[in-house]
């Protein structure tokens, strides 16, 4: 059964292309080799350089991202893509660096994977990411109509759904993470209720995240400071900690 299960995943996904980006020959070459037995057309990139070449001349549906290289690391390369347009991106961190894998969610990789990467769990994550890439994209022939949805008012904040827009009260632009925009848009769509941090992950990170309590710990600190006011006030009033609970968005929510 299980196999089964593998062997329709590589049907369904055959056609795609990626491109591993890993300093260590060994690790870029035993990987490649494994994926183009299952089906993929693999390259590889020992460094960024290599990296940008490659993309320059083909289409990759999805990039393996070695955050620990020398010279330009995976997150300075993460940092340089266009997070709003394919390829999608896994980043591969050595076991225990967890701040690694925070930030580079943040800034909108797919997924994550320890390094060193069971192979097998490497090819189900491509997997379950390449599955998602294709049912967010527009079905071929389908004449794409402009999406619209309103403004969301909280607390003199003003957030722009589509444009990722976030005005303080004094209409000040403040730049949100690919992370902190979507953990946001999970607290402005459930004003007053208590979350929970499964449900935060699940929402803000999508249901195939591993769970850290830690990672939206992480990011809700981080979003609360950028809520917070000149005179100091406004993260932690918007934002509640609910103890043994987890976190509760504290104002009312205006669409308009």
């Amino acid at each position: 059964m299980l196999q089964s299960c593998l062997d329709a995943g590589d049907v369904m996904d055959r056609s795609a292309r990626l491109l591993i980006v890993d300093d260590d020959p060994d690790i870029r070459e035993l990987t490649a080799d494994f994926l183009t037995r299952h089906g993929y057309t693999v390259d590889v990139a020992p460094d960024g350089a290599a990296m940008r070449r490659a993309m320059a001349t083909n289409a990759y549906a999805l990039l393996v991202l070695d955050v620990m290289m020398p010279g330009e690391d995976g997150l300075t390369l993460l940092r340089g893509l266009d997070r709003s347009a394919p390829p999608a991106v896994i980043i591969m961190s050595v076991i225990g660096e967890e701040v690694d894998r925070i930030v580079g969610l943040e800034m909108g990789a797919d997924d994550y994977i320890a390094k060193p990467a069971n192979p097998r769990e490497l090819l189900a994550r491509i997997r379950s990411v390449l599955r998602r890439a294709a049912a967010a994209a527009p079905e071929p022939g389908v004449r794409q109509t402009a999406v619209t949805r309103p403004w969301q008012h909280f607390h003199g904040w003003r957030l722009d759904p589509i444009a990722r827009q976030l005005l303080d009260p004094d209409e000040v632009v403040i730049n949100l993470s690919d992370g902190e925009f979507r953990l946001l848009m999970t607290f402005v769509d459930h004003p007053r209720r208590v979350l929970t941090r499964d449900f935060l992950l699940d929402h803000a990170r999508g249901p195939t995240a591993e769970h850290f309590d830690r990672a939206i710990d992480v990011q809700v600190s981080r979003l609360r400071r950028k809520l917070a006011r000149s005179d100091g006030r406004g993260g932690d009033e918007l934002i509640r900690t609910v103890r043994n609970e987890g976190y509760m968005f504290a104002a009312d929510v205006a669409q308009r």
